[in-house]
């Protein structure tokens, strides 16, 4: 079987979304499939082997300037194809073109109107790459926003489409209210012709089945997966000569809740000074520096305890900062569709403490690595930590339960043997 992943650049950024494309890409190689990661807008970064291919369709900074410039629509493609390789995207993708939702309305309808709007150009280019060259037996878009693409993809392929859905109605909401049902009203039209959709927990299927007005039975849970190596299940030894630790790494923005996270850290801090540090990891992005500089600031009774590590670069540098962490929460003000940063604290020992809405959930109580606070309540997070600061046998035991389940549950093995059970029922072309 030959399969096809549309999946999409995070602008430079580690994003979880193409990280775990790619992590599936390579299970099912593994698994003995062929896969063809094709990445749009811009390369795909990730901290493994990347598999996706080398060049980039509806490469971003084209895209930008053709919704923006009828003069650029107009040039010939030998002039602006030289923008759509992989090095000049990665330049460019720092300096210039904004991932901001808020200012993305336009250009997402632009996106959305395919064959018929004025990115048709771009969606022909990726559509006869994907028939005339890659001749896939499946597609699957890793995202409902590419869904521009799927009315001229079905005129020319036979087999089957899905779509895999995980954190579409995230960059929906931050829309401005001018654009936001534009573009949902627009999704859900189109996604109706694709033939099925993955996610990866009962919540966000239930959840996206009511936002995009889908039938439920055309979705398939698809369990998350990471790979294993290079996480080696050594955490640290809990040496109480140190400080207890409290990480947060995701992607520093309002969304995944670090301000919860300080306000907590205020509170422990007024009940036992001295005893805890924070350590904060993940890419942040130039729209969110001054919501960063401001947390600073509110952190600043923390002194030293308060600690921004950036962005590790490696996943060997990843795994080294889990290792530092006695208990890892990223408290999301949103339903998280996935939480990969779950897994990988738990592959290496480390529990977690997270809100008790979205993926999380399921998540813990799959592996048992941890516990469940009430959402937006930097008071309960508080008591959560306190609690692991105060039984350090408790934190070793999450811990321990978790890293056992993940490696159980959400292994490459896994995810493959169940992206591929759905696929062989799919029909003839798909097997």
């Amino acid at each position: 079987m030959h399969i096809a992943i549309i999946t999409a650049g995070g602008a430079g950024m580690f994003c979880g979304s193409c990280m775990h494309d790619n992590t599936w890409a390579r299970a099912l190689m593994d698994a003995g499939a062929e896969v063809s990661l094709i990445p749009t807008y811009t390369p795909i970064r990730v901290d493994e082997r990347d598999v996706s291919d080398s060049h980039v369709f509806m490469g971003g900074v084209n895209v930008y300037l053709e919704h923006r410039s009828r003069l650029w629509r107009r040039l010939p493609r030998m002039l602006t194809r030289p923008l759509d390789h992989p090095g000049v995207l990665r330049l460019l993708s720092k300096l210039s073109i904004s991932n901001d939702a808020a200012v993305l309305g336009d250009l997402a309808l632009d996106m959305l109107a395919g064959e018929s709007g004025p990115l048709a150009g771009k969606v022909d280019e990726l559509v006869e790459h994907i028939v005339g060259h890659v001749k896939p037996d499946v597609v699957i878009f890793s995202n409902a926003l590419l869904v521009g693409a799927l009315l001229r993809l079905k005129d020319r392929f036979s087999g089957p489409v899905y779509c895999t859905l995980q954190g579409d109605d995230v960059f929906t909401e931050e829309l401005p209210e001018t654009h936001k049902q534009r573009v949902l009203d627009a999704v859900s039209e189109r996604a109706r012709q694709f033939d099925g959709f993955f996610t990866h927990t009962n919540f966000y299927r239930d959840h996206m089945s009511e936002y995009l007005q889908l039938p439920k039975e055309r979705f398939h849970v698809i369990p998350l997966g990471i790979d294993h190596r290079g996480h080696d299940g050594q955490p640290r030894s809990h040496d109480r000569s140190q400080p207890f630790t409290i990480g947060f790494f995701a992607r520093i923005s309002p969304e995944k809740g670090l301000h919860h996270l300080v306000d907590a850290a205020l509170l422990l801090h007024a009940r036992r000074p001295g005893e805890f540090r924070v350590k904060v990891g993940g890419h942040l992005t130039p729209q969110h520096r001054r919501y960063f500089q401001t947390l600073q600031a509110t952190a600043r009774p923390l002194g030293d305890s308060f600690q921004a590590v950036g962005s590790p670069s490696t996943l060997a540098e990843k795994v080294a900062f889990y290792k530092t962490l006695d208990v890892l929460s990223v408290p999301t003000e949103f339903g998280e569709p996935k939480g990969l940063y779950v897994l990988e604290a738990l592959a290496n020992g480390v529990p977690v403490i997270q809100p008790a809405h979205g993926a999380f959930p399921e998540m813990l109580d799959a592996t048992g690595g941890g516990i469940l606070v009430e959402p937006k309540s930097p008071q309960s997070l508080a008591d959560a930590f306190e609690e692991l600061l105060d039984h350090p046998a408790t934190c070793r035991t999450l811990g321990r339960t978790g890293q056992s389940r993940v490696r159980e549950q959400f292994s490459l093995t896994a995810i493959a043997a169940s992206t591929l059970q759905v696929l062989r029922h799919a029909g003839p072309a798909a097997r």
